[in-house]
């Protein structure tokens, strides 16, 4: 069974309207890096990382798939073809327009996490505040990898972009 493998970035859903970092009136023009996008940001200043990811989600939120998104979603139903997405994206628009293979890179706003343990997710169903705890103590933050940490997707997407037999 032939395997496509589609890589998108932030121009899939920047069509739908969602903010860009790089572009004219981008998100790093409000907003240095190192203030909303690192560890050490959070540990300096939790409430305001929190309050830029919750705007991020709120306006992931409230914006729909384009036809881009409805495209690849619907070579999922060629007969005979699986179809893998891997996103550098973190909404959630492949999944809105059908898609079931998707590998988030940097992460998921509809995901957040226990600072104490990567690996302890859970669905986000609306904002993160500061005093939100894991089930394990820690502070619940975005599920989105930060600049200067790992990007733990990084194998599973190498070992999907290896199976391609369309890339």
């Amino acid at each position: 069974m032939p395997h496509l493998v589609v890589l998108t970035g932030a121009g899939v859903s920047a069509e739908s309207g969602i903010r860009t970092f790089r572009d004219t009136n981008g998100l790093w023009e409000e907003h240095r890096i190192e203030d909303v996008a690192t560890p050490e940001a959070f540990a300096r200043n939790p409430a305001l990382v929190l309050d830029f990811y919750n705007q991020r989600r709120a306006q992931a939120r409230g914006v729909q798939p384009n036809a881009a998104h409805l495209a690849l979603a619907g070579f999922e139903e060629v007969p005979g073809w699986t179809v893998s997405i891997i996103t550098q994206n973190v909404d959630d628009l492949h999944e809105r327009a059908g898609s079931t293979q998707v590998l988030h890179l940097h992460g998921s706003l509809t995901q957040m996490r226990s600072v104490k343990n990567e690996n302890t997710v859970f669905d986000c169903p609306g904002d993160i505040a500061v005093g939100d705890l894991a089930p394990d103590g820690g502070q619940l933050r975005p599920h989105i990898v930060w600049f200067g940490e790992m990007v733990p997707a990084i194998e599973e997407a190498a070992e999907i972009v290896a199976t391609a037999d369309a890339l």
